[in-house]
């Protein structure tokens, strides 16, 4: 069987063939700067491959879909229902099934939900203290980003021989991170929407809500109107006031001396290390941490500012290593207690994995 799995961001989409469940992989691509879906869904090439099934990272469609599902109407019902709570992430993807029904028209769409992986979390770290209507409205702690930390527990767990107590930070321009234990979601970073949490590019991270309740009645502001506020100048950008937030911009604004960047960055890497320790605190201590994305990936010094101060769990990194390399790597000192390291996700394998076992398996609905 093979999958063509895009991967959609806000202004980027990646893509893989894969040959399921061999999982190797026919062909990949990735489109930077995108501004049009539907134009970009139309430059992906799959040559001569015949595709079976198209698989998506999927975002958010409320209780009733936090696994993998052929797309179907009510899907896409439920999808639009909560586009509210994650209206960058389900606008694109609902615009992709679009555009991938009428470019492949007969095709199967299934959708890999990313709060799969967070099911196992206990109703402890899931609900909210909020009104019971709201509850029964949808209103619980769903987390984002599953299959990266599925995949970034399960190359962890091989490439350290064992399965402990692990934080996997994926940390880029959207941020989340997640307490894994045993190799199951036991918490997360991100809530009900994708906008809650650490702080990202150009959205905001964790927000008292009458904050934004003063704020509106303060200057008169609609709901779209600070939607857009908090998603489009928020985060990074909003600390730092690099347009864009990119923590690479944002690194070398702090490099020539501008005291918004740098503490911007300070902001970031104060609540990933905080996050780390309270991870710790619920799994009763620790045995990895993980960084990936493009920040954890690509900035040491961030890796050296969240790990300076923890040596009281035994964390204790190996600066040369840190320093330097590629690739998946362990950076952490001999005598580190706990084991740090890097890793390159692969968010595509994880749902392509997915989408074959609910295709082979004939069936429509989640696991």
């Amino acid at each position: 069987m093979n999958l063509l799995v895009p991967n959609l961001g806000s202004t980027s989409l990646k893509y893989q063939i894969l040959e399921m469940p061999a999982e190797r992989v026919i062909a990949r691509g990735k489109l930077e700067r995108v501004r049009d879906y539907r134009e970009a869904i139309a430059q992906i090439r799959t040559a001569d491959t015949p595709i079976d099934a198209v698989a998506l990272k999927a975002v958010l469609a409320g209780p009733d879909y936090r696994g993998t599902f052929v797309v179907d109407d009510a899907v896409l019902a439920a999808m639009r229902q909560f586009l509210p709570a994650a209206p960058a992430h389900n606008a694109i993807y609902l615009t992709a099934i679009e555009a991938f029904r009428e470019a492949m028209p007969g095709v199967p769409l299934v959708a890999a939900f990313e709060p799969e992986f967070h099911r196992t979390m206990p109703d402890c770290a899931r609900l909210y203290g909020v009104p019971a209507k709201w509850r029964e409205d949808g209103v619980v702690k769903y987390g984002y980003h599953g299959a990266s930390h599925q995949y970034v527990a399960e190359r962890a767990r091989q490439m350290l021989g064992r399965e402990g107590r692990l934080v996997s930070c994926h940390l880029g321009g959207s941020s989340s991170m997640c307490a894994i234990e045993g190799g199951r979601s036991v918490d997360t970073t991100m809530g009900f929407s994708p906008q809650s949490g650490l702080e990202n590019a150009t959205r905001h991270g964790e927000l008292d809500a009458f904050a934004v309740l003063y704020m509106m009645e303060r200057h008169g502001w609609t709901t779209a109107e600070v939607c857009k506020q908090l998603a489009t100048t928020g985060g990074l950008a909003g600390l730092s006031g690099v347009e864009g937030g990119d923590m690479r911009d944002v690194e070398a604004a702090a490099a020539a001396g501008d005291e918004r960047a740098d503490m911007a960055k300070r902001v970031f890497a104060y609540q990933v290390k905080k996050t780390i320790g309270a991870f710790a605190a619920a799994m009763g201590g620790l045995d990895a941490i993980a960084f990936t994305g493009g920040i954890g990936e690509n900035s040491p010094s961030l890796r050296t500012a969240v790990c300076d101060g923890l040596e009281f769990l035994g964390v204790a990194l190996d600066e040369a290593a840190n320093e330097r390399g590629t690739g998946d790597r362990l950076v952490s000192a001999a005598a580190s207690r706990v084991s740090v390291v890097v890793l390159t996700t692969n968010e595509e394998l994880i749902v392509a994995r997915r989408a074959y076992r609910r295709l082979a398996g004939a069936g429509g609905s989640g696991d």
